[in-house]
């Protein structure tokens, strides 16, 4: 395939395990090619070629320079909040689409991102996975036809690394369960129990966080009713299911204008 029709990625945070990931599949992609990786002006890696890892040649070097970014057509982000809104600020000043992997925004930062998308086209989701965004469809369906009679339980488990919690994940299934049963989950979410806690609210969406070991990502939703319990859950693995996600959602916003898409639109489950 011509270098004129491939798509020109930018990875940030290229020498942390999901850049690596990343890394790893743009170069296996067919219709896909390094364009640019970028990393803390203290990371030990600049100046490396990012795909050195995988005994290959990309033609790049990572750099903490922003300006790195005016040779990509788009760039893919699973950093941190502050750091993610910095590569926001220079994708909007270079042109340059955006995949927001990161998590644990705040409300403000999320009207940032949601200002941005009036100039380049972002799409932003807690988890790129296929399965789980499916998993998300299927939360929304069980929601709605147990509003009533069943306690909504949400558990994670993440790896000792993790920072924020609960999960980008875990909040978004909250906030699917949520909306198909009419409610605003920031009204019900309970986030911790400790002593006399009274009797569980019917209304509320209840979250329990695990953290520890290398754990990729566990996330189970409980619907606990009288005599039964549905359980629907999805297990991560690897982060091969992210980065391939993230490629999908790369090819997606190839075709679309200015505007904040999530992985609902990639995947059409509208």
């Amino acid at each position: 395939m011509s270098t004129d029709t491939l798509h020109r990625v930018c990875i940030a945070g290229a020498s942390g395990r999901m850049g690596r990931m990343l890394i790893e599949a743009v170069q296996a992609a067919d219709d896909c090619c390094l364009s640019g990786a970028l990393d803390l002006p203290t990371s030990t890696a600049l100046g490396q070629d990012p795909a050195a890892f995988l005994g290959q040649t990309s033609g790049v070097a990572i750099a903490a320079d922003l300006a790195t970014l005016a040779g990509s057509q788009v760039l893919i982000d699973f950093t941190r909040p502050e750091g993610t809104l910095a590569h926001l600020r220079a994708c909007v000043q270079h042109g340059v689409k955006l995949v927001i992997g990161t998590t644990g925004f705040s409300d403000e930062q999320k009207a940032e991102i949601a200002e941005a998308s009036k100039h380049i086209a972002i799409m932003m989701a807690p988890n790129m996975s296929v399965g789980v965004n499916v998993t998300l469809k299927l939360l929304d369906m069980a929601a709605r036809a147990l509003s009533t009679g069943y306690d909504i339980e949400i558990v994670e488990a993440h790896h000792r690394h993790k920072v924020d919690a609960p999960s980008g994940t875990a909040l978004k299934m909250g906030e699917v369960i949520a909306d198909a049963l009419g409610r605003d989950l920031k009204d019900c979410a309970v986030y911790e129990r400790y002593g006399h806690t009274g009797e569980r609210d019917p209304s509320s969406i209840g979250f329990a966080t695990v953290r520890g070991g290398d754990v990729v990502g566990d996330h189970t939703v409980m619907f606990l009713g009288t005599g039964e319990r549905i359980e629907i859950s999805h297990k991560s693995g690897s982060r091969v299911s992210y980065a391939q996600g993230s490629l999908r959602a790369v090819r997606f916003l190839a075709g679309r204008p200015n505007g904040l898409y999530d992985m609902f639109d990639v995947l059409g489950l509208r």
